[in-house]
Parts: structure tokens; C-alpha cells; sequence
């Protein structure tokens, strides 16, 4: 009986270390993969800040003649007068 009694509760105490170690490895592996998207996210949030800072540089210079100037150049194709333009028909 008594042997039982020792035997079952050994028995329990495997099934409850077995089961915490189940656990903690999952939880383990849970939490690493919400680092990794901690990481992705923070790499993305950096990606999106560079992308904003270039379009704020963009819009500050929307107003400025260089700007203007360039667009009229490569957008409509527009010139000074008497400025000659060499175009490559090669291709």
C-alpha cells in the first residue's frame, strides 16, 4: 500500500515536471517568435520613418525653381529657348 502511495505521487510529480517543461517550451517558442516580429516591425517602422523623411524633404522642395525647372524637363518635355537638345535615336 504503501508502496503505491509512493509510487502514484512519484508518478504525479513526473506528469507535473513533464507537464511544466511542455509549458515553458512552448511559451519559450512563443515568445521568440514575438521577438522576431518585434524586430521585423521595428525594422519596418525605420524603412517607413527614412521613406517619410524623403518625402518631406521632397515636399519642402516642391516650391523651390530648381524643382520646378527639373519636372518641366523630364515630365513635359519643355526647354529654354535656343537650347539644343541631343536625343539618341539608336534605340
Amino acid at each position: 500500500m504503501k508502496k503505491n502511495k509512493k509510487m502514484l505521487r512519484n508518478l504525479l510529480i513526473i506528469a507535473v515536471v513533464i507537464y511544466l517543461v511542455f509549458v515553458f517550451i512552448n511559451q519559450q517558442k512563443t515568445l521568440n517568435q514575438y521577438s522576431k516580429n518585434a524586430e521585423d516591425l521595428n525594422q519596418q517602422i525605420a524603412s517607413e520613418k527614412a521613406t517619410n523623411e524623403q518625402l518631406n524633404q521632397q515636399k519642402d522642395n516642391v516650391n523651390s525653381l530648381e524643382f520646378i525647372e527639373e519636372m518641366a524637363r523630364e515630365k513635359l518635355d519643355m526647354y529654354y529657348p535656343n537650347e539644343r537638345i541631343y536625343m539618341d535615336q539608336g534605340m
